[in-house]
């Protein structure tokens, strides 16, 4: 056994060991108040830091939410803006679990789950769709990060949602007015092409029924030939109107009295069953093209009678108005004067995915062979054309109402709508015909002829102008295409009268393009034939220009 040295415990005086607990006991309460003071000023910070991040999330414009993983997905905490998005409080959020699932659109709901099991999508970004407690559906951009705990574990997720239901709005409307430019384009080349060729059918079949007796056996059928043409031209115009490349007339016009005009005419389309209401108030008067803008509120109007089977109301009301906010009910317009036309119905209306298409060219709701489809987007490309803004509102079982916005102009209304004219017998004077299609050069030629002039033909403008350099004889009109190869008709015309000052002229077109007339407008007073046109409508245009010369 191993020795150990003794220890001598030496007695201490009793005050002295009283006096040095009393001493470490005071150490030790200065070191425990040091640390309190210390853990108050800690605890007041984080208070501090708590207040201020709780400031920017209740006081943000975006929605905050977190989303704790385990043990099973929950939402931690959502900041009060959630409200001003889905109508339901936070407090709704934290007492019903399932309501932050029942938020998401159906389609949209794989998106959160998919997030809720932790997994990492290509991006931290999502866009889904949120239904609001009155069941508007709004588009919302989330952005999320991943919260892990030390063995990388993904615990929760944290997202920020913003309300980008105005901005996805704004997208769909230029990709829709891109997909329109794209289908007008392509309208207007068929449309510029049929033209052309409608103009020899039909002109053809009008010139062979002027030579047969009504009751030899191919007058029925020639006729045949003649009337389907012409519904194929009206199809056409439809087309232009659409791709917004047809040649408008523009005049200054007065809206209540185009619908006053048609109002008889109106009552009889709509039939017994149907009532029209007009209320017109005083009005600014617009530039517009007063057939194009009673094309208008017919092809409404015959729309609206097919949406109402069984009766019911059809008003037409105009009304001057004045736009402030370049996005008037959530559409980009230009603030300004405007007249407005409202053309509403208690019809069976259309929901949201049926209006999103209603402009389209040959999109239409009616059974096969009760409609073209291009009767709202040839609406849509003459106000567009016009300088003008058209807006629809309907829901299902609710009717619909077209709202239709011309820029208003100082000038007086014109007192008189065109007069008709009437085809003329013979000519005798010199006409130079320019166009690049031979069967509607050839066409023009024989029907000229036939009615006594002198024709000289040129298929571009520089064979035209270098005919109009070495004939020696006058010419008194030259009849040209518009849009050719090389040189357009105005440049030929213009380089024409420089040699021949006393030339008249008269333009023709299937369509015109933005590098031929703004806007698809040419002065009111610049002779213009549209294509297709009959022998009689070419006869008398060309009698007129050419009477005028003599005036």
């Amino acid at each position: 056994m191993t020795d150990f040295p003794a220890i001598n415990f030496a007695p201490r005086n009793s005050e002295e060991t009283i006096s040095l607990l009393q001493q470490e006991l005071a150490d030790t309460n200065r070191e425990v108040l040091a640390l309190t003071i210390e853990l108050d000023r800690r605890l007041e910070e984080l208070r501090a830091a708590e207040q201020r991040y709780r400031r920017l999330a209740e006081n943000a414009p975006d929605v905050i939410l977190r989303y704790d993983l385990l043990p099973r997905p929950k939402l931690t905490f959502v900041s009060p803006r959630v409200e001003d998005l889905t109508g339901y409080s936070p407090s709704e959020y934290y007492s019903d679990p399932e309501l932050a699932f029942r938020v998401i659109h159906d389609e949209d709901r794989p998106t959160l789950e998919k997030l809720l099991r932790g997994e990492q999508p290509p991006a931290n970004i999502s866009t889904i769709r949120w239904v609001h407690r009155n069941g508007a559906v709004l588009w919302v951009e989330q952005h999320h990060v991943f919260v892990r705990d030390a063995a990388q574990r993904v615990i929760a997720v944290e997202c920020i949602a913003r309300d980008i239901t105005d901005r996805k709005s704004l997208e769909e409307q230029f990709l829709q007015a891109q997909k329109m430019e794209a289908v007008g384009r392509l309208a207007g080349g068929i449309a510029h092409d049929f033209n052309n060729l409608l103009t020899v059918i039909n002109g053809y079949a009008a010139q062979t029924l002027e030579n047969l007796n009504a009751d030899e056996p191919l007058y029925g059928d020639i006729e045949e030939i003649y009337k389907a043409g012409e519904r194929a031209a009206a199809l056409t115009r439809q087309l232009l109107a659409f791709s917004r490349r047809q040649i408008l007339s523009p005049r200054v016009l007065d809206l209540n009295a185009v619908v006053s005009d048609m109002e008889r005419m109106l009552r009889r389309v709509l039939g017994e069953d149907i009532h029209l209401r007009t209320r017109l108030e005083s009005l600014s008067a617009v530039q517009a093209d007063p057939g194009q803008m009673e094309q208008v509120i017919m092809n409404l109007a015959v729309n609206a009678r097919d949406a109402m089977p069984n009766g019911g109301e059809l008003s037409i009301e105009t009304a001057s108005v004045e736009i402030h906010s370049d996005n008037a009910d959530g559409h980009a317009i230009t603030p300004g004067s405007y007249a407005m036309l409202v053309i509403s119905d208690t019809g069976s209306g259309m929901d949201q995915a049926t209006q999103a298409r209603i402009f389209e060219p040959f999109f239409t709701t009616k059974p096969t062979g009760q409609g073209t489809g291009l009767g709202l987007s040839t609406v849509f490309g003459i106000v567009q054309q016009s300088g003008g803004t058209i807006r629809v509102n309907s829901e299902p079982g609710k009717g619909t109402i077209f709202k239709i916005f011309l820029p208003a102009v100082a000038a007086a209304p014109a007192s008189e709508l065109p007069q008709k004219t009437h085809r003329p017998s013979t000519g005798h004077e010199t006409v130079l015909v320019v166009e690049d299609e031979d069967g509607v050069r050839n066409l023009m030629r024989s029907l000229l002829q036939r009615a006594g002039y002198t024709v000289l033909e040129a298929q571009n403008g520089e064979e035209a102008l270098a005919l109009c350099q070495r004939y020696r004889g006058a010419i008194h009109i030259v009849i040209s295409d518009i849009v050719m190869p090389q040189m357009s008709g105005q440049e030929l015309v213009a380089r024409l009268v420089r040699l021949r000052p006393e030339l008249k002229t008269l333009f023709m077109s299937g369509y015109t393009d933005g590098s031929v007339a703004k806007h698809g407008e040419l002065d009111p007073s610049t002779p213009f034939l549209q294509k297709p046109f009959t022998p009689g409508a070419l006869l008398t245009k060309v009698h007129e220009v050419l009477r005028s010369s003599r005036t």
